[in-house]
């Protein structure tokens, strides 16, 4: 029976602590867009950077080449 002493405030300072951390991460943002994160990934990324399989060619120039 003394361990309900004990067992009772721990879990309502566990408690304070998860309402604490959902109220923090609703005023800082992290509920605002819950579909972006997902549908950015399926979207087409034409960046240039990306290499393709049959070019070999490095259009990155050097630093040893600025000096000439």
């Amino acid at each position: 029976m003394k361990i309900i002493y004990f067992l009772i405030p721990l879990a309502v300072f566990v408690m304070g602590i998860a309402v604490w951390a959902f109220i923090w991460s609703v005023k800082t943002g992290q509920f605002d867009d819950l579909e972006g994160p997902a549908h950015r990934i399926l979207m087409d990324d034409d960046d240039p950077r990306i290499p393709t399989r049959g070019s070999r060619h490095n259009h990155d120039k050097s630093l040893k080449d600025l000096d000439k």
